[in-house]
C-alpha cells in the first residue's frame, strides 16, 4: 500500500468514525452501549464495521478473507472500547461536567483512531 492511498483511507476512516459516532449513532444505541450484548451497542458498533466496508474494498480492490477479517475484528474492538469507557465512568459515577469524564471521551477516541492505524496495518502487511 502506498503512503498516498494509507493517507487517504486514514483520512476516510476519520469521516466514517465522525458520521458513525457524532451523526447517526441515535439514543437507542447510546442507552444499550452500558449494557454487555445489548443490541444498541451491538448495532452501533456494527454501523462502524459498515461503513468501513466501502473504505476496504476501496484500498484492497475488492472483498478477501482480510477484509472480512478486519470487519469483524473492528467491530469487536470498536463494541469493546465503547463498553469498556461506559462501564468505567459508570462505576466512578462521573459525567460531562467532570474532568475525568473527558479523560475517558479521550482515550476512548483515541483507542478508536489506534484501531484504523491497526487496520492499515494489516492491509500494509498483507499487501
Amino acid at each position: 500500500m502506498s503512503v498516498a492511498l494509507a493517507l487517504i483511507a486514514l483520512a476516510l476512516f476519520q469521516i466514517k468514525h465522525y458520521l458513525a459516532d457524532f451523526q447517526w449513532q441515535n439514543g437507542w444505541m447510546i442507552a444499550g452501549k452500558a449494557r454487555y450484548g445489548h443490541p444498541g451497542g451491538v448495532a452501533h458498533a456494527g454501523l462502524h464495521a459498515l461503513l468501513s466496508l466501502p473504505i476496504l474494498l476501496f484500498v484492497t480492490g475488492g472483498w478477501s478473507g482480510t477484509v472480512a477479517g478486519v470487519l469483524i475484528a473492528e467491530g469487536l474492538v470498536h463494541y469493546h472500547i465503547d463498553w469498556l469507557k461506559l462501564r468505567l465512568g459508570a462505576a466512578r459515577d462521573i459525567g460531562p461536567d467532570d474532568r475525568e469524564f473527558w479523560h475517558l471521551v479521550g482515550l476512548d477516541q483515541m483507542a478508536h483512531q489506534m484501531t484504523y492505524l491497526g487496520v492499515l496495518a494489516v492491509l500494509a502487511i498483507q499487501g
